[in-house]
């Protein structure tokens, strides 16, 4: 085992020792009630079973039987869970087929940050994370289930899922994914021709035909964002099938792993000798298995927020610094946009998940001892899914890169880290993704350009206001300012002034997503400045520092002049009211600052109060 990824866990299990101790006593509290359906009177279990056939229930009587919680995130507007109108009688028939039952619990909420970027409802995008948590909880609190299926693939909804899967953690829980869709118009023309638009080189109609050919069918969108970091995440840490996550939706291979994950969730129950539940999965070596998954390809800052929550959900205590230093002890192995031109098709063509695992596991930079929804160990994800004679078969994936631009070795990888690195100093602590940046290092010193609205940007560029170096700061954006939206609006226009020579950066409280690119860009910048954070007092003009190499983020004005200086508040009024936005100020109040996750969920009683 890589001695750095050890030390790091070391400290993670000693460091979480309490909380993980109390969250297995639950866990094992709730698994020696029993099989819950007996604990449950004669109307309990009539109402549980009341729309069923009579077949099942017959079985659901007997005890005997396993009963499958099916808890959906489906909608037919997000692409990536169109496919999911079909999953449950597809899951249902497969559960019967081996003697078991499955109900659908449940749904979900999901909204598509592609559809709500840069407009009001992004701003309870991020809050619809614990909403889906909350959600899965209810799905499965009716007590009739031994095991349970998850179906959720974008932004919030599998973290979503994780912390609501988390809270039943004596349930065997298995992750069913839909697959991206085909590859379409090559992401990097995509952002081209949004380039070209931010610049007034090409109208809307162009536009929206680049964007209709990019995003073009059902199936998870191909770029490497939080939805696809989401599936390989998942899969790391052994919670989806090997080789489950990137099979296209729509095809035979697809259907078959389907229904051989509702098959496998039976084998896991307490009704036999194989009981494996998701409590037991989701340790402190899981979660950092996913960590450095996530980091080795270059995934999703939002997840420096989502894995926060997921490890707490789990009892297990995690923050930035143990990403920082897993992310300078594994190196980066992928090239998927925006940390290149490939999409996550090109990376399964490449050798895709079996590869990834062997190169990981090779290196000792993963840990092969955990609990899996296949068993003990990771081998068996370093196979890959097949079809043969209508049959699913798992065979030895390949050894090596079948195209080495998009897929390297720990070798020669593409750099030497991860590409995740933590600032910090006067202006607080953020995080910033350098693995898409044009160099494995950015600094940048420029006046400051202070926004409070990420739409005050739009004017101020094409007034020519923002021609010249500068850092961009757009504040008020944090958990308790507004639900901390995405910003990713803003790269169009600030990779206009990149392109142009000038040398810009971007500071903000609020999110940049799992697109962030080539534009540096210092993030989830914590405390807020809606919680008396030093970013409320800058101001436009200041000289702000923001140096990759030295993990350095500061204001550089004189503390005699900053202890002077009186941070107004934003009027935020016009975030937090409308399209829905009023109802969540409850849970904006309780959010936590980002690098305890954002979350409203693991707040006392006492804290409320």
């Amino acid at each position: 085992m890589n001695s750095q990824i050890a030390e790091i866990t070391q400290r993670i299990i000693e460091r979480s020792k309490d909380s993980r101790k109390a969250y297995l006593a639950k866990i094992d509290k709730a698994r020696r009630q029993g099989p819950h359906r007996g604990v449950l009177s004669c109307g309990n279990l009539a109402h549980g079973f009341a729309a069923c056939g009579t077949g099942d229930k017959t079985d659901l009587r007997s005890m005997t039987k396993a009963n499958v919680a099916i808890v959906s995130a489906y909608n037919d507007m997000l692409s990536a869970h169109q496919p999911y109108e079909a999953y449950p009688a597809i899951l249902k028939e497969a559960v019967k087929e081996v003697g078991s039952v499955a109900q659908f619990a449940g749904g979900v909420p999901a909204m598509c940050d592609g559809v709500t970027q840069g407009n009001p409802g992004m701003d309870l995008s991020l809050m619809s994370r614990d909403v889906i948590a909350q959600s899965t909880a209810v799905a499965l609190s009716h007590n009739m289930f031994d095991a349970a299926l998850m179906l959720g693939i974008c932004d919030k909804i599998v973290p979503g899922l994780l912390m609501g899967g988390l809270s039943f953690g004596h349930l065997p829980t298995v992750f069913v994914p839909a697959g991206p869709m085909p590859s379409g118009l090559p992401n990097k023309e995509k952002a081209r021709v949004r380039q070209a638009y931010a610049e007034g080189k090409v109208g809307r109609e162009e536009l929206l035909e680049a964007e209709s050919q990019s995003y073009h069918s059902a199936g998870t969108c191909t770029f490497y964002g939080t939805a696809n970091s989401n599936q390989l995440v998942v899969e790391i840490m052994g919670l989806h099938l090997p080789g489950a996550s990137f099979v296209n939706p729509g095809t035979p291979l697809r259907d078959a792993l389907t229904k051989a994950a509702a098959i496998q969730a039976t084998r896991l129950t307490d009704l036999g000798e194989n009981y494996m539940p998701m409590g037991h999965v989701v340790d402190e070596k899981a979660i950092v298995n996913g960590l450095v998954g996530l980091l080795a390809t270059g995934g999703s800052t939002n997840h420096t927020m989502h894995l926060v929550a997921v490890a707490r959900a789990a009892g297990i205590i995690i923050n930035w610094n143990d990403f920082s230093e897993i992310s300078n002890a594994v190196p980066l192995l992928t090239r998927i946009y925006p940390n290149g031109s490939a999409d996550i098709n090109h990376f399964v063509a490449a050798g895709g998940m079996a590869l990834l695992f062997k190169e990981l596991l090779d290196a000792g930079l993963i840990h092969n001892d955990v609990k899996t929804i296949c068993g003990e160990g990771l081998e068996q994800y370093t196979k890959e899914p097949v079809l043969r004679d209508g049959v699913l078969e798992w065979v030895d994936g390949p050894t090596k890169s079948l195209d080495d631009q998009v897929l390297a070795t720990v070798a020669k990888p593409f750099k030497p880290d991860g590409g995740l690195s933590v600032l910090q100093g006067n202006l607080g602590r953020a995080v910033i993704k350098t693995s898409a940046l044009p160099e494995p290092h950015c600094h940048i010193k420029a006046p400051a350009v202070v926004f409070e609205d990420q739409f005050e940007l739009d004017a101020a560029f094409k007034a020519g206001e923002l021609d010249k170096d500068c850092i961009v700061v757009v504040r008020f954006q944090g958990p308790s300012a507004i639900g901390m939206p995405e910003l990713h609006r803003l790269t169009p226009p600030l990779g206009v002034l990149q392109d142009k020579g000038y040398k810009v950066a971007l500071v903000t409280d609020g999110r940049m997503s799992g697109a962030s690119g080539k534009v540096p860009a210092a993030i989830h910048v914590t405390p807020e400045a809606n919680k008396g954070g030093m970013l409320a007092k800058v101001e436009s003009g200041d000289l702000v520092e923001l140096d990759t190499k030295n993990g350095v983020l500061r204001l550089c004005v004189d503390d005699e002049t900053l202890e002077k200086r009186e941070a107004k508040p934003a009027d935020l009024s016009h975030h937090q009211e409308g399209m829905g936005r009023e109802m969540f100020a409850g849970m904006r109040a309780t959010l936590t600052g980002a690098e305890e996750g954002a979350c409203s969920l693991f707040v006392t009683q006492e804290q409320a109060l």
